[in-house]
């Protein structure tokens, strides 16, 4: 079986929020989230999705 589209990593700064298969990145600050995801985003080739105030997630499509 080969996967087509998965997430990469989750970026959050409210943990309570958050479990799973996937990294999770915790962060302080909405700027340092916004950062995180950006740079992940290009160093992983995926795609950043915001899902609300204090989660992004990394698919790759």
């Amino acid at each position: 079986m080969e996967f087509e589209k998965y997430i990469l990593a989750v970026i959050t700064t409210n943990t309570s929020k958050i479990a799973g298969g996937a990294p999770i990145f915790t962060c302080e600050t909405k700027e340092e989230m916004e950062f995180i995801a950006a740079n992940l985003e290009a160093i992983l080739d995926g795609i950043a999705h915001g899902l609300g105030e204090d989660l992004y997630i990394i698919v790759k499509h």
